[in-house]
This record gives structure tokens, sequence and C-alpha cells, in this order.
């Protein structure tokens, strides 16, 4: 038995949905616990590739169950769509193969339009938000506005309380400029999308807890990364959520002592979609190389990522917001061909060298990296399944990001297919 946390160390887009998917393979429950459908998992199986945005990775392994945690928000047409996609490609979905926590917050639609409204309101001072409704979903939350998806499976009590919500969210869709929306529309849709959904709503802390008692293996598996934190991250430009590993037992009614190791995502250069700080931003050349063979556009909005080498100083931060015990390393393929490859390893500010990673904008600004500089390799990493056998200029570029994190590289990603990665240690051995 044990409980893994995995989390991204960056801005997310660290390669998650793959890792996740290798690891569910000694996983029999894998769980979803912050976010909502603002991030995307890429998968590529069989030569085909899978987008999830709402249930976890786990769900084309047979014998694994997937759970959405408390802590996600839930768009339940997004949602109902994935299920019946999957489906369509034969993937057998039951409530006993997909477990949904009754308490998990609903993104309502008038969630998306305020989300949508604010953003073309602010102008050039919007944060860069996916328009999905997850900030006010959250907002309504904390606020105690919120339909819980418990709320929609009873008709009577749902239709009350929408007539009084709703009724202030057209008052302040109006103030934005939006149009009111239509109370009709939503209780008729969202009802019937609370019978669809009902068979699949469980107490999840109880299932987690049964599921680890009775000697199961369970993979947590987080949204986005690290530093789109809502306390941690490069605030403002951040999600509405804690990503951070601790989140994991705050999203699923688990407590600390239930987690065993946690395990950060890495990619071998960074990258970030949408507005906020980036101190190793290449607006060159090899910014655009990176983006192009990396394939830098969003899952969910298809927004080009802005590309830059890996920030070290970040990741160690990472490191110490999680308490992460080991690291895996994802896209190092894409490095290939590069004549020279630059880690950021501290931050200059008037001369003086800073190794913390700041927490005020204006900071950021200020700091420019400092580069530790790397020979390439152009030897194909394709089909290599030991450390040994990478290049050597590989090998030296991964020995120093340990060295400089002081943990263990335990899995690397060498292409975009499932079974393209070199296991250095199992994250589930004890």
């Amino acid at each position: 038995m044990s409980s893994v946390v995995v989390v991204g160390t960056q801005w997310g887009d660290e390669g998650k949905g793959k890792i996740v998917d290798l690891l569910t393979q000694k996983a029999d429950v894998v769980v979803r616990f912050q976010g909502g459908n603002n991030a995307g998992h890429t998968l590529v199986i069989k030569q085909k590739k899978h987008i999830l945005h709402l249930i976890p990775s786990g769900i084309f392994h047979p014998d694994t169950v997937c759970v959405i945690g408390n802590g996600v928000v839930v768009d339940p047409e997004v949602l109902i769509s994935e299920i019946e996609a999957l489906k369509k490609e034969g993937i057998h979905i039951t409530p006993e193969k997909l477990v949904i926590s009754e308490k998990a917050h609903t993104i309502m639609p008038y969630h998306k339009a305020i989300d949508m409204a604010r953003e073309k309101r602010a102008g050039k001072g919007k944060i860069g938000t996916t328009c999905r409704g997850i900030g006010p979903c959250y907002e309504d939350k904390v606020g105690r506005r919120g339909f819980r998806l418990i709320e929609l499976t009873n008709p009577e009590f749902f239709k009350k309380k929408l007539e009084s919500v709703l009724e202030e969210k057209n008052f302040y869709l109006e103030y934005l400029g939006g149009s009111p929306l239509s109370f009709e529309e939503i209780y008729e849709k969202y009802a019937k999308f609370g019978e669809y959904l009902k068979p699949y709503l469980k107490d999840v802390s109880s299932f987690l807890w049964d599921a680890r008692n009775s000697g199961k293996n369970i993979l947590f598996e987080g949204a986005q990364g690290t530093f789109l934190d809502i306390d941690h991250g490069t605030y403002p430009y951040v999600t509405s959520s804690n990503t951070v590993a601790a989140n994991a037992c705050c999203g699923t009614g688990l407590g600390p002592s239930a987690i065993d190791r946690v395990i950060g995502i890495m990619k071998a250069y960074t990258t970030r979609v949408g507005e906020g700080p980036f101190i190793t931003e290449l607006f060159d050349e090899t910014g655009e190389y990176l983006r192009e063979k990396g394939g830098e556009f969003g899952a969910t909005t298809g927004r080009p990522r802005r590309c830059g080498w890996l920030d070290l100083v970040m990741v160690k931060t990472a490191v110490r917001l999680n308490g992460l015990q080991g690291l895996v390393v994802t896209k190092l393929d894409v490095l290939t061909g590069l004549p020279e490859i630059k880690l950021c390893v501290a931050y200059e500010k008037n001369g003086k060298t800073v190794n913390n990673f700041p927490a005020s904008l204006q900071d950021f600004a200020e700091l420019k990296p400092v580069y530790e500089t790397f020979p390439g390799w152009n030897t194909s990493l394709k089909g290599i399944q030991k450390f040994e056998d990478l290049p050597q200029e590989a090998k030296d570029y991964l020995k120093r990001i340990e060295s400089y994190l002081e943990i263990p590289i335990y899995l690397i990603s060498t292409g975009p297919e499932r079974d393209s990665y070199i296991l250095i240690k199992d994250p589930f051995q004890k």
C-alpha cells in the first residue's frame, strides 16, 4: 500500500498526464484534487492523441478507479461530454469506475459569462484566464453561494436557490456589459445534468479511506503547476485554487498522514501560458525552436506557450513548497539538436546574486537570470530505456539538475509516446 502525490513544479503543462498514465500501471485509484476544466492532460496511446480536462488520466486503465475530489470545480456539461466521448472510444465507464465527490462545486453558465465579461472589460490589464468560469466558481464557493453537485439532484432545493442566486448574477452581468441569463434554461439543463451524474456521486473521503485501509495504491493527480497556486504562485497571474501537494488532503478529505510520497513533474525547459512574469523567457530562435519542436500550444486554449530555459531557482522553491522527495523530467527529447543548453541557477539584481523566487511582481522586473551553459547533443533519444545509454551531454545536464535540487530523478520522459521513458525508481516502492 502506498499513496503518492504528483504535482507540477512550474506553471503547468509539465506533462503530468503522460506520467500519471504511466504510474497508473501501479495504482488502484487515481484522484484529481483541484482545479477544473481549465487544465488539459494530453496522452498519446497507440499513436492517437487524447485530451482530458476533468477525468483523471487513469481512465484508460481498465482496472483503475478514477476519482474527482471535492477540491475540483466541475462544469457538468464538459464532464458529461468527456464521459460520452470516452464511451464512444470503447472506454467502459460506470459508477464503479468513475467516482465524483458529491461535495464538488458546480460551474454554472453565469460563472463563464462573468469570467469572459471581466477579461473583456480589463483590456490590457487582463489576467489571462481561460474564461472557463473557474475563478468565479471558486469565489462563490468561498462566498457560500455555490452549488455543490449533490444539490443538482434535488430539483426543488436547486430551483429555489437558483432563483435567488441568478437574480444577483444577472444584475452583476449587466453591470459588466453582459446579457442576463434565462432561469428556465439553466434550471432545466442543470437538473438533467444532476440526474445524469447522480449515480457517480459519492462521499470521496470515505471511499479513499476504505481504499487505503484495504491496501490499495492511490495516486493523487494535481492539475496546473506550483506557481499557479493561489497563495504561492506569481499572484495575481495564478489560478483560483491551491495547486501544491498539501491540497491533495484538503481537496479529497484525507489527512496528511495518508500521504507516503510526493513527486514533482518538471519539464526539461520552462513554459508558461498567458500573462505574468517569466525570468528565463526566450524571444529568439531558440524559444521558437522549443515551441515548435515541443508542440507548446495549450491543450485547453490552443494558445502558444511562452518558452525559456529551465529555471532551477523556481523549481527548488517548488521542492520546498511541496516537500518533494523525487523528480520526473519530461520532454528531454525536445532539447536534442540544440548546440548549447542553459540552466538558470540564480538571479542577479543590481550586481548582486539572488537565490530566492520573489513574491513581488516589481522584484521580478528587476531580476536577470544567471546561467550555467552545457553542450547540447544531436543523438536521438528514441528507444533509450536506460539512463546510462543517454548521450553523455544529456546525463551531465540531468546530474546537474539533481545536484542543484538535492533530490533524485525517478523517471525521464524521452518522447510523447506512452512507452518513451526511462524508469530509474518506482515512486510506489517504499
